[in-house]
Parts: C-alpha cells; structure tokens; sequence
C-alpha cells in the first residue's frame, strides 16, 4: 500500500499540467507594507475568525490582519478568491476547506509558503498536514477537522419511545416510528450537496478520488456511495426526512417547533444548534453516527479547514507566521473551539481543557468525547479531487431534481461521475476510473 506521502506526491504529477506553483511573484495582492508595519487581508467567513484576528492584532502592532466577511466557499466565497487571484487583487490570506485546496492548487490560486511553514509540520497531526502539502511544497496551515456524530433531541426521543438509533436500519425504523407521531414530523433532513453525500460516503468506505500511477482515479459511482445514495432515497420517496439546509431559517423554525429532533453532521455544529435554539438548552445531545453493521465505529468527516496564503501576496513569511499561529495559539484556538466550532488540527490544541469539560447546552455532556472518538475512527486516506466547484454544483443540481421526483439519489451518483471526468479532462487532467 502506497503511503499518504506517496499518494500526495503522486496527486501533484496529476497536476502538473495547469500546476502554476508561485513564490510571491504574482502581479498584485491586497497587503500593504507602510513605515514598516504590514497589512494583511483576510478572507473568510466563520463565526468567530474576526475575535482571534483581533487576539493576533492586541499582540503583533508590527503585523495587523485586516478580516473580511465574504459569502461561503460554496455561497461565491471561492469564486470571488479565484477572480481576485486572476486579477491580481487576491488578499494575502483565505479561510480554505479541505475539499476544494486541491482545486485552489489546480488552478495555480496558492503561493508556496513551504521556507517558513516547514518547521510546523510536527505541530499537527499528520494527516491534516499532508492535505496541505503537494509534493515538496506547502501552500497552507491546517485549521481543523470535520468529526460527525449524531446531535438528536433527548426529549423528543424519550416522549415518543424512539431508541437512539446505533445502525442505519435502526435509524430507518424510527423514521418510520417518528413520521407516525404527525404529518410534519420528519426525524431528520437528507442530503443536500455533495459533502453531506460525500461524508455519509466517507464513513461507507467509499473514496472518490484516487491516483492510479500518473493519473486521477475518480470512483464517485462507487458501490458503497450507491448504498448510500440507495439508502436515503428510500427515506425521501417515503416521505420520512425533509428536504431543506440545516441551520437555515427553515430548518431552525421546524427544529423550534419540535418537528426534526435529529441531525447527523459534523462537530462545528455544535455552537451553531446552540446559538440558534437558546430555548431548547439542555435537551440535546450526541451520539455516534449510526452504522451500517452493529458493533462497527466508522465516523464520517464533513468539514476540515486550511488557511491558505494566496497567489500574489507579497509577505509570505509574515502570512505563513499568522496562520501558523491562528491553529496553535491557545487563545485564538480556545476562541475557535468556542465560537467556530473547530477540532483542531493542532496536536497540542487537541489537550486544551476546551476539549474535555461539560456542556450545559448538551445536557451536561462532554460531546467533545464523542467527537474524538469519531476522529480516531475516522478513514485519513480520503483525497479530495481538483474540481469540487463542479462536482458540488452537479450534486446539488441532481439531489434537488431527486427531491422532485424527477430523478434518483442513485443516478444522480453515476450522472456526477461521468461529469466529473468530462470536467477534469477539459482541463487537461489525465483520468481513469
């Protein structure tokens, strides 16, 4: 079996047809340097960013970071940064996920910050550093990782005789008993976009995206995401989970009104249900994801998230000493632990005592625990493939026409495939399948 490090090396000869690595000498950048003090942007858009900037600015008056809110990766985020890169007018510094770096790295959008980050490779666990590295380069820090367990209503459950489910028939059998306590009641929400998919795919065993010798292996139409697919769009046809954003107005309303008691996602979650249902404090809490055989412990990961240093930012070093500082300060990542929600990807961060204390929210549960355990059982092989920009669109366009009916959660999984390899041939990647 090839190491991780093999395989990472081998991702960047797939990738060296549109590979346009650069050291700083892009044409603009939005950092400015003024009688000696520096100015980087930065942008993002999770809650609590803006609070550990201001942490970093209270300590380093030579090296101020200036946060800007932007829409979400999916949301335009990501475009805006690649039109800002394009046009030389790209911040020194990016909120990144794990699923769309590869993406970043192919289109040329990140700088090589590997003279100044090296020396922090052994802050993080290993393979949060290997999804930033491409080959012998470096083009980001790690933030953190995505976890999911099973956040579910203990009131609701305990009121209508439902068992937490541990299996995925288990799972089903309480749609079914909780869709027969009122018409609007739907125990949770399905899929929505190619992460919920992917992560639910990622517990399963089945990869996406691989390197075969020289060229990129894409198996999204995998047995073990056709499970899956198979699996929820037998709870969709059967009107047992509703089709709608978690977190958003519309889910939060139903949430209030006791109509989904669970939701299946990843740790960052956890600040937002809080925040968003401050009256339903102390009815929570988490539990492992079901899983497909009893006694099994696979978690799935939705989420992990790299700051990046963009093409054309002038202060490499100064940007690279931001991030790296970002994921390992106590006080910036005890801030993100708090209010974004993170499992770091810190070694040290991991032993903060943020990690490991009750919460009155969750009932008095340290659902940190939970989240650990699904991390260490957790599959850290999973590659992300370099146009997830169109793999989510194509996802998200196929689960809405499968929500309607006029499509299957399955054959939206083979239409993504053959997409995918159009896409990424069209882009002068070599594929197999």
């Amino acid at each position: 079996m090839k190491s991780t490090r093999a395989r990472t090396a081998l991702a960047v000869a797939a990738l060296v047809p549109l590979l346009a690595m650069t050291a700083c000498s892009g044409a603009g950048s939005s950092d400015a340097a003024s009688g000696g003090h520096i100015t980087l942007d930065f942008w993002g858009w999770a809650p609590g960013y803006d609070d550990s900037v201001k942490l970093w600015n209270a300590s380093h008056p030579e090296i101020q970071v200036k946060f800007n809110t932007i829409p979400s990766g999916s949301g335009g985020g990501y475009a805006k940064m690649q039109a800002a890169v394009k046009a030389g007018t790209a911040p020194c510094l990016a909120q990144v996920g794990d699923e769309s770096l590869p993406t970043f790295v192919a289109s040329g959008a990140l700088a090589d910050i590997s003279p100044y980050a090296k020396a922090s490779a052994d802050k993080f666990v290993k393979w949060t550093w290997n999804q930033v590295s491409v080959a012998d380069k470096i083009v980001a820090i790690p933030v953190d990782t995505g976890p999911m367990a099973m956040f579910y209503r203990t009131d609701i459950l305990k009121k209508d005789g439902i068992a937490v489910p541990t299996t995925w028939q288990e799972f089903a059998d309480a749609a079914k008993k909780f869709k027969a306590t009122g018409a609007a009641n739907y125990l949770t929400t399905s899929p929505q976009d190619a992460y919920d998919v992917a992560a639910y795919s990622w517990q399963a065993g089945g990869p996406w995206f691989g390197i075969d010798g020289n060229s990129w292996k894409v198996s999204i139409d995998n047995p073990q995401t056709q499970k899956v697919a198979a699996y929820w769009q037998d709870l969709v046809a059967g009107g047992l989970v509703k089709s709608e954003p978690t977190l958003a107005e519309g889910w939060i309303k139903d949430v209030a009104a006791d109509h989904i008691p669970i939701m299946i996602s990843a740790v960052w979650a956890a600040p937002l249900i809080q925040s968003s249902l401050p009256a339903q404090a102390g009815k929570w809490a988490v539990a492992p994801m079901p899983q497909w055989t009893a006694g099994e412990t696979a978690a799935g990961n939705n989420g992990g998230s790299t700051t990046a240093v963009l093409k054309g930012c002038k202060n490499l070093k100064e940007a690279t000493q931001f991030a790296t500082w970002f994921s390992t300060d106590k006080s910036s990542v005890a801030n993100l632990i708090k209010k974004t929600g993170i499992y770091p990807a810190s070694k040290a961060a991991l032993e903060m005592p943020e990690l490991n204390q009750p919460s009155a929210f969750y009932g008095g549960q340290d659902i940190y625990k939970v989240f650990k355990d699904a991390a260490a059982n957790t599959d850290t092989s999973w590659k992300w493939g370099p146009t997830m920009t169109q793999v989510e669109t194509d996802f998200t366009d196929g689960i809405g026409k499968a929500t309607t009916g006029s499509d299957t959660l399955p054959g939206v999984v083979t239409a993504v495939q053959k997409s995918t390899v159009t896409a990424m041939k069209s882009q002068g990647l070599s594929v197999t399948q």
